[in-house]
């Protein structure tokens, strides 16, 4: 694999070798120092450029870069269609490297340094950026839930929890363990909040939680693990169990922390539960 200082000299020779790239940004997790360093860390950069069919015309040029395993181009894909503007190249190369390369015109600088804070501009050969970013993952840390949201969580998990119930009893194995996960986002989510309301909201819990573990008690953390194994249905039934069990200590903490009243979800929504589910 190559070394992070190859990488970064690569992309940014090309760029400062190619007059319709103006400028380079940089954002992900390699500019959060709170993101322990590790070799599956993405190269996640950005050329401004002056035309943009200059490059998506060819991909020839990405082979200065290395030889690739494999090239993904969302803005060239009908079943998975782009999630953010300009043209993206997320490129796994033959070292196992991988890094993401968008393109952007250049007009696109001001929306692109605004989107979030952990951004950094690598090059700048019209000084269109005078002050340059901070990177931080201020955006990324967690925030503190209004009555409103917290609401809204617990009325959303407590209303997929039926649909688990119904994938049960039908005996329809991937429809109750598909809704037992989007019942356990908000799991995430509450439990995020409580810890958010222990420990102060001023850290971030990583993608997708990567980091809940360190914010939780080792029993709640095995137990919330468990809720993985769903290769079948009683599995689904006691993950189901456990989330509900989960749920409403955590939301009741936070509703607590909150001073807001615990809403009447969980009371009514478990009869149905029980007299569905029971023995």
């Amino acid at each position: 694999m190559r070394t992070d200082a190859e990488m970064m000299a690569l992309f940014l020779d090309f760029a400062r070798e190619s007059p319709a790239v103006r400028a380079v940004g940089m954002e992900g997790s390699r500019l959060n120092p709170n993101v322990p360093a590790d070799p599956f860390r993405d190269f996640d950069l950005t050329y401004f450029v002056t035309e943009m069919e200059a490059f998506t015309r060819d991909d020839g040029w990405l082979d200065r870069f290395g030889e690739r395993l494999i090239l993904q181009k969302p803005e060239g894909m009908e079943l998975f269609p782009p999630e953010e503007p300009g043209f993206s190249y997320l490129m796994l190369f033959a070292d196992f490297t991988k890094a993401d390369l968008t393109l952007l015109p250049v007009s696109g600088l001001p929306e692109y340094l605004a989107q979030d804070s952990l951004r950094a501009i690598l090059l700048d050969k019209d000084g269109r950026v005078p002050e340059k970013p901070v990177p931080s993952d201020r955006d990324y840390r967690l925030k503190r839930p209004t009555p409103r949201s917290f609401d809204d969580c617990c009325n959303e998990f407590w209303n997929l929890s039926h649909y688990v119930a119904r994938g049960i009893c039908r005996e329809a194995l991937f429809y109750a363990a598909r809704h037992l996960d989007l019942m356990r986002e908000e799991l995430f989510r509450m439990l995020g909040w409580e810890a958010g309301f222990r420990e102060g909201f001023s850290f971030s819990l990583g993608k997708q939680y990567r980091f809940l573990d360190r914010h939780m008690d080792p029993a709640r953390w095995d137990a919330l693990a468990g809720t993985y194994n769903l290769g079948s249905l009683s599995r689904v039934r006691a993950a189901l169990g456990t989330c509900r069990e989960l749920f409403s200590e955590s939301s009741r903490r936070v509703a607590a922390a909150l001073g807001c009243p615990y809403p009447d979800y969980e009371e009514k929504v478990s009869r149905y539960l029980d007299y569905y589910l029971k023995g």
